[in-house]
């Protein structure tokens, strides 16, 4: 039996399976490719060249056109916010001697080299300096229901389900809850803020979930019913531990995900599912994500300690969709053979896909040192080993 690409994403959500796994290219600043390596593949493919443009300028990531989502068969579309009528406190991007440098709308200063510059790094932390809830409370923050994020969601999302038939990530206006916290205090200054300052760190990760909630509502209600994916981000771990223990995580964050995700669910008009983006070696962590009712976890850092993706499609498979994993990003991607790209996928295909609850993607964004080649024996090998019987 044929399907459509939504069918086969829905049942690959529901953990049955299709006539195939779903394949993800760009449906998410998490699953995406660097323009370099997106320029490169185009013209490999033999498709025409023109102008790029970006889906995330921090990241360099290109949005992936009509032409390649058609020939490659992608099966799931990105509908992310526009960007806010009222600029707030964003400075358009600048050059200055040997680097670009801008402002994104919540006052945090970006970098990229002028000269080989692959993505922006971060160079100002706005709340660095600021003890008080009081100052926390009364920074200019960014209007999450500015009415410019909302102006063409509901066109696309109706395209890309009733007329192309594919599904969706309905993206998220900003990075996740402790990410965001994290990144406007600097890291340093948040890590001792939710020791030392509890009674502060509670109410900066409490302001950003309400930030989250208003943004939220809006979407939901501005899509309607046809949304199965909503996306949510923040890093909890690095390759070989958690980023904070256990106890810290389930005090400072657990709270704020669980509030986050429960009103999500319950402003959504249908089911939807929660995709939550955390890199590196996050397992211990997982069953908390799993009751603060996260439902696909993206991705699966396959080189990172304790994931490995036998184990985790034995332990965790029946509640978690797992979405990425599909090759090591890291290592054999960019720098393995074309042959042990192919290894690599065949082995993540048959750990990851029996029973469904898996979406075929980069363990994370295609890089710009992804050969055309290498890509494309990853994409021809899910090709061949993709298929359900």
């Amino acid at each position: 039996m044929q399907y459509t690409s939504f069918e086969r994403v829905k049942m690959a959500l529901e953990h049955k399976e299709s006539d195939k796994i779903p394949f993800d290219l760009g449906a998410s600043v998490l699953t995406g490719i660097n323009k370099h390596s997106y320029i490169n593949l185009r013209d490999y493919l033999g498709l025409p060249k023109k102008e790029i443009e970006l889906c995330d300028v921090m990241q360099q990531l290109a949005r992936v056109d009509e032409d390649v989502i058609e020939k490659l068969g992608v099966d799931v579309r990105c509908v992310d916010p526009t960007p806010p009528l009222e600029k707030g406190l964003a400075k358009d991007m600048e050059e200055r001697g040997e680097y670009y440098e801008m402002n994104d709308e919540w006052g945090i200063g970006w970098k990229m080299p002028v000269k080989n510059g692959h993505y922006f790094d971060m160079i100002k932390r706005p709340l660095e300096t600021i003890d008080t809830i009081t100052d926390m409370e009364n920074y200019p923050w960014p209007n999450p229901v500015d009415p410019g994020r909302f102006a063409t969601l509901k066109t696309r999302a109706d395209k890309y389900v009733y007329e192309d038939k594919k599904a969706y990530i309905l993206g998220r206006q900003y990075a996740g809850i402790w990410e965001t916290a994290l990144w406007m205090s600097g890291f340093e200054k948040f890590f001792c803020d939710m020791l030392a300052e509890p009674e502060y760190a509670h109410a900066l990760m409490n302001k950003i979930t309400e930030l989250k909630m208003m943004y939220w509502e809006k979407a939901l209600e501005t899509v309607g019913d046809n949304v199965l994916i909503i996306s949510e981000a923040d890093d909890l771990a690095t390759q070989n531990s958690l980023l904070c223990s256990v106890d810290l995580y389930k005090e400072m964050v657990h709270p704020y995900h669980k509030k986050l995700f429960s009103f999500i669910k319950s402003k959504a008009k249908n089911k939807v599912h929660i995709f939550y983006h955390t890199c590196g070696a996050v397992k211990p962590l997982i069953p908390y994500l799993i009751e603060e009712g996260v439902d696909i976890l993206n991705p699966v850092q396959v080189n990172a300690q304790d994931m490995d993706t036998k184990l985790l499609k034995k332990e965790f498979g029946k509640d978690m969709t797992f979405w990425g994993g599909g090759v090591d990003t890291q290592h054999v991607l960019p720098f393995g053979t074309p042959q042990q790209v192919r290894d690599e996928v065949k082995r993540r295909i048959e750990d990851l896909a029996p029973g469904g609850g898996f979406i075929f993607a980069g363990v994370h964004n295609i890089q710009s040192d992804v050969s055309p080649q290498n890509f494309m024996a990853m994409w021809e090998t899910l090709q061949e080993y993709g298929i359900y019987k």
